[in-house]
């Protein structure tokens, strides 16, 4: 028996991991919302003017993320565009794990639409293989749902997530420990959940092709290459998990970023000044929800020939307030602001993000007003709770209402077909289905 085709392990699962992807998510969910709809080459991702998301049936012709919507529409003038409704695919995300937990309690929520679940030990509880668990979940997800899933089972997070990649869309894939071996001579480098491209080519400097050829290098080769990251990534692929499901929500950020596209680009100084200092709250009212403060800024501005221009600086006191931060933003934003240069979006990046624990003041630091902006972020918390975010906001949110409207302004459907007692701002928790009968 060669190196290549010997097993890395004889045991079948020691722990069995499975990987849940949404196909096509957010069209999907329109389509299972709308089935008029199903079966149809249709985007989302409207008012960006660039596609977020494409069906399989558009896919088929060519289109893809990423992608201009005058060039998809080039390639299908019946193709089918709707803007981005986040709000409802957030409630079919939820309801997707909420299924995925009545297979076991152990449900990571990886991101809006795949999710891991440890299924070791279920198989006294569902009296059945863990292979016959996996495919009961699929099939119930589908079945709620109405559109397809890709699942992937194996020994690790990283192996299953390549299971569920390996058939797409509405596959099943599982491979047991002794055959990790097979699966891993059929992945690319590029394909490793991890390997970036720089990674990538370094790795095949050094003569590796496949997966495989990374996890029969020794540990200390590869730890020496690609330290911790590297290390743990090998023993993922081995079948050794060491990155296990968890199911609390992410809390430990390195940075906290928010970008948002204008639906119509803007030359107008004091409208993009606003978007940027709503970046600046959303961003802010993350770090506060999870206990966090930051001591980076940077700052950019997108021009609507997709140019950027940015700036980074210092804080002199880690804050999670954007009244401590607009001081310093308005100066940044005037020395990259271009007069008469239409935009198209603004970003904003918070790094050294730190735990928001009690500090010790200096000497130049005024208590009493750090105080008060503390006072008034627990104040804005508070009303958000009750009535939503940016009920209470900075004053530059009064020049938000000067932005020019064009067909990208389009609201998504379950903002226009309200039901009775709903307004605009405030919606029951539920998604919207049409049907015409």
């Amino acid at each position: 028996m060669t190196a290549a085709t010997k097993p890395l392990t004889l045991d079948s699962f020691p722990r069995a991991i499975a990987h849940v992807d949404g196909d096509a998510f957010f069209t999907s969910v329109e389509q299972s919302l709308n089935p008029a709809w199903r079966g149809k080459p249709m985007v989302t991702g409207k008012e960006r003017n660039i596609i977020a998301c494409a069906s399989y049936e558009a896919k088929a012709l060519g289109i893809k993320r990423g992608v201009a919507l005058h060039e998809a529409l080039k390639i299908c003038p019946d193709l089918i565009v709707l803007p981005d409704d986040y709000e409802t695919y957030s409630l079919v995300s939820k309801r997707m794990f909420n299924i995925m937990r009545q297979f076991t309690p152990l449900v990571e929520e990886h991101s809006i639409d795949e999710g891991f679940a440890d299924l070791t030990g279920c198989r006294r509880v569902h009296h059945c293989s863990y292979e016959e668990i996996a495919q009961r979940m699929k099939q119930a997800i589908q079945a709620e749902l109405g559109f397809t899933v890709s699942v992937g089972l194996s020994l690790s997070k990283g192996l299953s997530k390549l299971c569920s990649k390996f058939r797409k869309p509405d596959g099943f894939t599982a491979v047991a420990g002794y055959h990790i071996h097979l699966l891993l001579a059929r992945t690319p480098l590029k394909e490793v959940w991890g390997f970036g491209s720089n990674t990538v080519a370094l790795l095949e400097k050094h003569e590796l092709k496949t997966a495989l050829d990374f996890v029969q290098r020794p540990e200390s080769w590869v730890s020496k290459l690609l330290h911790k990251p590297g290390r743990d990534i090998w023993h993922e692929l081995r079948g050794e998990s060491v990155n296990p499901v968890t199911t609390e929500e992410k809390a430990d950020y390195a940075t906290v970023s928010k970008c948002k596209t204008f639906t119509a680009p803007s030359s107008d100084r004091e409208y993009v000044f606003a978007k940027l200092a709503r970046n600046i709250e959303s961003a802010c009212i993350k770090l506060r929800r999870h206990k966090l403060r930051s001591r980076v800024l940077y700052v950019a501005i997108r021009k609507k020939d997709f140019s950027q221009c940015g700036m980074e600086a210092d804080l002199n006191r880690a804050t999670s307030s954007p009244q401590e931060m607009m001081p310093l933003v308005r100066v940044m934003f005037e020395r990259l602001y271009q007069p008469g240069v239409e935009y198209r979006a603004t970003m904003i990046v918070l790094a050294k993000v730190e735990a928001d624990a009690a500090e010790q003041y200096d000497l130049f630091s005024t208590p009493l007003r750090i105080e008060q902006t503390r006072a008034a972020s627990r104040a804005i918390d508070e009303v958000a709770e009750l009535f939503g975010k940016h009920k209470l906001a900075l004053g530059t949110s009064l020049f938000l209402g000067r932005h020019r409207i064009t067909d990208r302004d389009e609201a998504p459907a379950r903002k226009n077909d309200l039901l009775p007692g709903e307004t605009a701002r405030c919606r029951l928790a539920l998604p919207r289905m049409n049907v015409t009968v």
